[in-house]
């Protein structure tokens, strides 16, 4: 081969490896995205990194106010997008959600499993409609979805699952209970169908977040010292030390998924705990005992949940709005105020 050939090779292939690396590991510009809970937080997040890329997008959630506001938002990015009101905790509404999706854009490419929801309260203050509601959510809600786009993803010997979980996924931390025994059983899952997809083409990505700053603080449902509760959580949710930039991890996650990686665990403390908890569980489950009697005591009572703009509401801190700017500001930004609260 000529030098100026060879050199010109060297050129084209690095060209287009760059270009790979744009749009997300060489997704194709015509494939077609679903993201459950895509209305706001990070399923938003994901929804416009996504359409970034080139992909047609699939969004539901079950409130269709803000998925018209979210639809709103990426058609205004220039996505091409289908916004479907869903509850995924309904099998039958998620078959039909994934017919529209074929039906509107012909294909399916990618499987984005988001939806969640987030208690947050002693034991003593929880009852077993949490942690249906949660199981519901975050482990059918994500069963459901799969086994509905499954038949799709296959039909062109490539499609990416990716399933979002959490540290809590991984360590369980108290007064997250309902949440962490959801998230357990999603990183079961997903793990679960990386080994059984193997040869098939369709890759399954476990992420496995941990603090991000989306405003889901605001969103979360708080019980018992509901007042104290949000404090703690919207702190941590808040400060740049112990949360990530969401922007940041919502790129990472498509990275991650379109690339068919095995597993994501973001933020380096997360990491951390992870391999700790792997090495030494007796230790960590010993310091979260610590940590629990750290937290807010249990009111005695499993009495109504309530957001947490309606907690931030009632506990009116300056300091506390001072000292979680950053998390408010995410929150306007991936529409997570509740109108009339």
């Amino acid at each position: 081969m000529k030098a100026g050939t060879a050199v010109a090779v060297l050129v084209g292939a690095t060209a287009g490896a760059v270009a790979r690396r744009l749009v997300g590991g060489g997704a194709q510009r015509d494939g077609v995205a679903l993201v459950t809970g895509g209305s706001r937080g990070l399923g938003l997040l994901i929804g416009r990194e996504l359409a970034a890329r080139g992909y047609r997008l699939a969004i539901c959630a079950r409130d269709a106010d803000e998925l018209a506001a979210a639809e709103a938002d990426l058609t205004a990015r220039g996505a091409q997008v289908l916004a479907v009101p869903c509850d995924v905790t309904d099998q039958a509404q998620v078959d039909e959600l994934v017919r529209s999706v074929v039906a509107r854009f012909g294909r399916l490419d990618v499987l984005v499993n988001n939806a969640g929801v987030i208690q947050v309260a002693p034991l003593a203050d929880l009852t077993v409609d949490d942690f249906a509601e949660a199981q519901g959510v975050m482990f059918w809600g994500a069963v459901y979805p799969t086994l509905a786009a499954l038949p799709h993803l296959r039909e062109h010997g490539r499609g990416h699952i990716i399933n979002i979980t959490s540290i809590g996924g991984k360590i369980s931390v108290p007064h997250l209970l309902p949440y962490n025994c959801a998230k357990f059983a999603a990183v079961g899952l997903s793990e679960g169908l990386r080994a059984e997809l193997t040869g098939t083409g369709v890759t399954v990505t476990t992420v496995v977040p941990g603090l991000m700053r989306t405003g889901s603080h605001l969103r979360a449902h708080f019980k018992g010292q509901r007042r104290k509760e949000f404090a703690w959580f919207a702190l941590a949710a808040s400060l740049p030390v112990l949360s990530m930039d969401a922007e940041r991890a919502a790129r990472r996650i498509v990275d991650a998924g379109t690339a068919g990686r095995v597993e994501l665990i973001l933020t380096p403390a997360a990491k951390l705990a992870v391999r700790v908890h792997g090495m030494f569980p007796a230790t960590t489950v010993r310091a979260l005992g610590v940590v629990n009697r750290l937290l807010p005591k249990s009111a005695g009572h499993a009495g109504p949940a309530v957001t947490g703009q309606v907690a931030s509401a009632e506990l009116d801190s300056p300091l506390l709005r001072a000292a979680t700017t950053l998390g408010r500001s995410a929150a306007r930004r991936l529409n997570q105020y509740a109108a009339g609260q």
